[in-house]
C-alpha cells in the first residue's frame, strides 16, 4: 500500500513518528494509502527549511521566479489525467468533473500568478513639490496555506501560487481526507526545479498539524479554506499574534428565481448549481428561492432533472453523482434530511443511502435530495449542509426575496435569474453575500477578487487582492 510522503526542503520525507492515518477511497469504502500523520515535529522542519530558503527564493529576479511557476503550471497540464484519476479515487467526484474543472483551474492558478507578476507595479506620490512618496511591497516572509478536501488540487494550489509569486516560501497542509494530488503536486515542483524549502508541505490532521502551522511564532500569515466553526478556532489563535489572517468560510447561498428568467437557462443552471460536486462546494445554491408564480412549473421541470442525474462509480463516463467524500460526511448529511422532516419539511425526492453493486456496495454515495414546506428561519435552511441538499421555497415579492436570502448568518454567494437589468443591479446591491453571479452561476474571472461577507469569512483571495494579502506593505518617503 502506497504511503505519502511530507515534501520538505526539496525532499519526499516521512514523517518524523513513523505514523500514518489511513486514506480511504470513498466509492468503495477503503482504505487505499497512508497518510503522514504529522505533528510539531515535521512543522518545525518545515519552517526551518523554509527560513533558509527564504532570501534567495524573495531576492530571485522576478522573471526566473515566473518561469518555475509557469513551469509548474505545464507539469500539471502534463500530468493532467494522473491528477484527475488521482483526485476522483480520492475525492469520489466524478472523473469529467476533476478533468474539465479541477485540474485546469489548478494549472491555471499557477499560470495566472506566474504572469501577472511581471506586471505587478506599485504607486508613487508627489507631495507638492518638497518629496516623493512610494509604496513598496515585500513578501511577508512564511505563509502557512491549509486548505479543504472539496476541491484538493484547485483550492491548495489557489493559495499556494499567490504565496509562491508575491516572493514568499510556504508551509502548506492539504485536507487529512483528500491528499494525494497535494503529494502528487510535491513530485512535480521537484521536477519543476522549484528550489528547497520554498514550498514545504506536511500532511496530517488539523488537530495537529495544521494547528502547528497556525501557533507557529514565524508564519506571520494563514490563509485558510474551511468551516466556519474550524476558522472561528483559527482566529482565536493567530488574532492574538497579530497574523494575517485570510479565512474563506462556509456558505448557505441563495438561488433566486426570478418569474421573468429565462426559464430553460436557470432550471438546467441550477441543477448544476445545486448538486456539482454532490453538493460539496461551499459556492453551491442550496437555497432555491422561486417565485410563486412558476413555482410548480419549476418545481416539477427541476424534480424530473434531479431523478433522472446518474449516480455511480466516480470513474465511469456518464456519471454525474458520485460519493460523497467519507463515511462520517454521509451520515452527517443525511442526518440533516431527517432534520428537515422533523421541521415539517417534505422530502419531494431523494435523500436516502445509494448501495450499489460490482464493487462499490460500501461506497458514501447518497441520492440528491429535494426538500420543500420549510420556514426560512428554521436549521435546515441555515446551517451550511455540504451535500446533495436543497431546498425549494416560494416568495411573492423582490422584498420577500431578498429577505429570505440574506436571513442567515453566510454571506458567501448568491445567484440571480432576472432578464430585467435593473432588478439585477437593484437585487445585488441589497443582497449580503460577497460574489453574486448574475443569470450564471461558478463564472470566475482570476483578476477578480474572491471572498464572502459576514460568517462566511474575512479578507479575500484572487487577483492582486491575493498578492497584497502575502505581503507587507510600507511607505518611503523621499525629501526633494
Amino acid at each position: 500500500m502506497e504511503k505519502i510522503a511530507n515534501y520538505i526542503n526539496g525532499a519526499l520525507v516521512p514523517p518524523g513518528s513513523n505514523h500514518y492515518l489511513d486514506n480511504y477511497n470513498p466509492a468503495k469504502g477503503e482504505v487505499y494509502s497512508l497518510i503522514p500523520d504529522s505533528d510539531e515535529k515535521d512543522v518545525e522542519d518545515a519552517v526551518a527549511a523554509a527560513k533558509s530558503a527564504f532570501a534567495a527564493w524573495s531576492e530571485l529576479p522576478i522573471d526566473k521566479r515566473s518561469a518555475i511557476l509557469l513551469k509548474i503550471a505545464s507539469l500539471i497540464e502534463t500530468h493532467h489525467e494522473e491528477l484527475a484519476l488521482a483526485e476522483c479515487i480520492d475525492n469520489g467526484k466524478p472523473l469529467k468533473l476533476a478533468k474539465t474543472v479541477d485540474i485546469p483551474r489548478a494549472a491555471a492558478n499557477f499560470r495566472f500568478y506566474g504572469s501577472i507578476i511581471t506586471g505587478f507595479s506599485s504607486e508613487s506620490h508627489m507631495t507638492d513639490v518638497t518629496a516623493i512618496n512610494y509604496t513598496v511591497r515585500k513578501p511577508v516572509g512564511i505563509a502557512g496555506c491549509i486548505s479543504p478536501w472539496n476541491l484538493p488540487l484547485y483550492l491548495f494550489t489557489w493559495k499556494i501560487a499567490p504565496a509562491l509569486a508575491a516572493g514568499n516560501c510556504v508551509v502548506a497542509k492539504p485536507s487529512e481526507i483528500t491528499p494525494m494530488t497535494a503529494y502528487l503536486l510535491s513530485k512535480i515542483c521537484i521536477d519543476a526545479g522549484l528550489p528547497k524549502g520554498v514550498l514545504n508541505i506536511v500532511h496530517g490532521l488539523g488537530s495537529k498539524a495544521g494547528e502547528a502551522i497556525i501557533a507557529h511564532p514565524e508564519i506571520p500569515a494563514i490563509s485558510f479554506t474551511g468551516g466556519t466553526v474550524t476558522g472561528k478556532k483559527i482566529a482565536t489563535i493567530a488574532g492574538p499574534m497579530f497574523k494575517k489572517l485570510s479565512l474563506e468560510l462556509g456558505g448557505k447561498n441563495p438561488n433566486i428565481i426570478f418569474e421573468d428568467c429565462d426559464f430553460d437557462k436557470a432550471l438546467s443552471t441550477s441543477i448544476q448549481s445545486s448538486f456539482s460536486n454532490q453538493g460539496q462546494i461551499c459556492l453551491c445554491g442550496s437555497r432555491i428561492l422561486v417565485h410563486e408564480s412558476i413555482y410548480e412549473r419549476f418545481k416539477d421541470s427541476f424534480l424530473e432533472k434531479t431523478r433522472n442525474l446518474v449516480i455511480g462509480d466516480p470513474l465511469a463516463d456518464g456519471t454525474q453523482i458520485g460519493a460523497l467524500v467519507s463515511d462520517n460526511h454521509l451520515k452527517k448529511v443525511l442526518s440533516y434530511v431527517a432534520l428537515a422532516q422533523q421541521e415539517g419539511g417534505t422530502v419531494l425526492t431523494g435523500g436516502k443511502q445509494v448501495h450499489l453493486n460490482k464493487g462499490l456496495e460500501n461506497g458514501y454515495f447518497m441520492e440528491p435530495a429535494v426538500i420543500e414546506g420549510l420556514d426560512y428561519r428554521c436549521r435546515t435552511n441555515q446551517e451550511e449542509i455540504f451535500g446533495p441538499v436543497v431546498t425549494l421555497t416560494p416568495f411573492k415579492s423582490e422584498e420577500e426575496a431578498v429577505l429570505y436570502a440574506n436571513s442567515t448568518e453566510y454571506g458567501l454567494s448568491a445567484t440571480i435569474w432576472t432578464e430585467r437589468l435593473n432588478r439585477a443591479h437593484r437585487v445585488s446591491e441589497r443582497l449580503k453575500s460577497g460574489i453574486i453571479w448574475v443569470n450564471c452561476w461558478m463564472v470566475r474571472d482570476l483578476r477578480t477578487p474572491f471572498g464572502g461577507m459576514k460568517q462566511s469569512g474575512v479578507g479575500r483571495e484572487g487577483g492582486v487582492e491575493a498578492l497584497r494579502f502575502f505581503t507587507e506593505v510600507k511607505n518611503v518617503c523621499v525629501k526633494i
